[in-house]
């Protein structure tokens, strides 16, 4: 009796693992209502109150299996960062609303405005100036940060 249990047991494990290997991944979806704020309305939206006193919401809609992939969405109020450490990932961005202004090391000035994009190379240092912004952002980090 007590094998014929291990055996039922040890069946139900095996079932539970292979439904969960044959699981379907479905696309991550950023919807309408989504891009129009209410994703930073979801339970597992990070709110940050940084030193300079702005605050930032992010969601991540999507991480890779692997980790090293990620998407989502982050609204900033007004900031200045100077980035002297490289970026540490690259990343496209995708701005909704407002713009960023982006002083490279070497004196280059780009703004990105709404309706613009960005991709940013994990080496990059700089400023990274801004008034506030909402932006769509996809990044790839090798080392699965």
């Amino acid at each position: 009796m007590k094998s014929l249990i291990t055996l039922l047991v040890a069946l139900m494990l095996s079932q539970t693992v292979s439904a969960e290997s044959q699981r379907t991944l479905l696309p991550a979806e950023l919807s309408q209502g989504d891009i129009a704020g209410a994703i930073f309305e979801r339970p597992d939206m990070i709110q940050t109150l940084h030193e300079d006193g702005h605050v930032t919401l992010d969601v991540t809609s999507f991480v890779s299996s692997d980790q090293k992939f990620s998407s989502g969405m982050y609204k900033s109020g007004k900031t200045r960062l100077v980035v002297t450490e490289p970026y540490g990932v690259d990343e496209f961005m995708y701005f909704l609303a407002g713009s960023v202004t982006l002083t490279s090391d070497d004196g280059t000035v780009q703004t990105i405005e709404a309706g613009e994009g960005v991709t940013i190379a994990k080496e990059w240092t700089g400023i990274w100036e801004t008034d506030g912004y909402t932006k769509i952002w996809v990044i790839y980090a090798a080392t699965g940060q």
